[in-house]
């Protein structure tokens, strides 16, 4: 078990950290920025869905536990904080297998969160015809943006992308 108060500036530096090390570990209790906890725990369709919540996510869920007001701190930080905790399970091993290549593909996706996932990936290189396939395999709506997928459907899209001809 890992429990601290993470430094507010480099929180997603030792978040990455405690994920590469998510087998010597069962789970983790940290204090954040409020904000940035809302964005770890947050699930599809919210606005706060995306990179950071996909990266953390993969690895276990999240929940926040508390949320303390800047006077409960001498000196009183400007920004509330809130404890979360992270349990660690194997829940998507062939994700963290591969995990610098499917998150290159989450931060593809989440590029430009308001557009199209269709449109990210686009942008990204991929010929239109091979996304198209690869969205109805994953039976995913072509109108459908990244904030509204599970990370499970975020995944199977990436294998199927990953299982194209022209993908690496």
């Amino acid at each position: 078990m890992v429990a601290g108060n993470l430094p507010y500036g480099i929180t997603s530096q030792i978040l990455l950290k405690l994920a590469a090390n998510h087998t010597s570990l069962d789970r983790a209790v940290l204090m954040v920025q409020r904000e940035v906890a809302d964005r770890i725990v947050s699930r599809p369709g919210s606005r706060d869905y995306g990179l950071l919540s996909v990266t953390v996510q993969m690895y276990g869920p999240a929940e926040k536990l508390f949320t303390l007001p800047p006077a409960s701190f001498s000196p009183p930080p400007d920004v509330y904080s809130t404890v979360f905790r992270w349990r660690f399970e194997r829940a998507l091993p062939s994700l963290v297998s591969r995990r610098v290549v499917f998150l290159r593909f989450v931060r593809t996706v989440f590029a430009q969160k308001r557009k199209i996932l269709a449109n990210n990936l686009r942008a990204a290189g991929i010929p239109p015809s091979s996304i198209s396939a690869a969205m109805a395999s994953a039976e995913i709506d072509p109108m459908s943006r990244a904030e509204a997928l599970p990370i499970e459907s975020l995944a199977t899209l990436w294998r199927n992308i990953q299982s194209l001809p022209s993908a690496g």
